[in-house]
């Protein structure tokens, strides 16, 4: 699976260009990014892929000196479980 990003979004395609997984996380407020959108096409859930998304998108939205926030149910739930001190 090779992960493509851009500005506020991850995301993955297929041999013929479609996505088959995407997050997107715009900026909120100056500062805040928000995980929104996490998407993982059927074909390829239980591989694991939403948490690697998530896991990229906190990495990139950190990298970048912002905070991370979410409206996403999953990414909420990961960073809960994952960003405990």
């Amino acid at each position: 699976m090779e992960y493509q990003s851009e500005p506020n979004r991850i995301f993955c395609t297929d041999a013929a260009g479609k996505c088959v997984a995407e997050i997107t996380f715009p900026e909120t407020t100056p500062g805040v990014c928000c995980i929104d959108h996490t998407f993982v096409d059927d074909s390829l859930r239980g591989m694991g892929i939403a948490g690697e998304l998530v896991s990229r998108a906190v990495a990139q939205i950190r990298a970048d000196g912002k905070q991370v926030t979410a409206t996403c149910s999953y990414a909420a739930h990961w960073l809960e479980k994952h960003e405990r001190g």
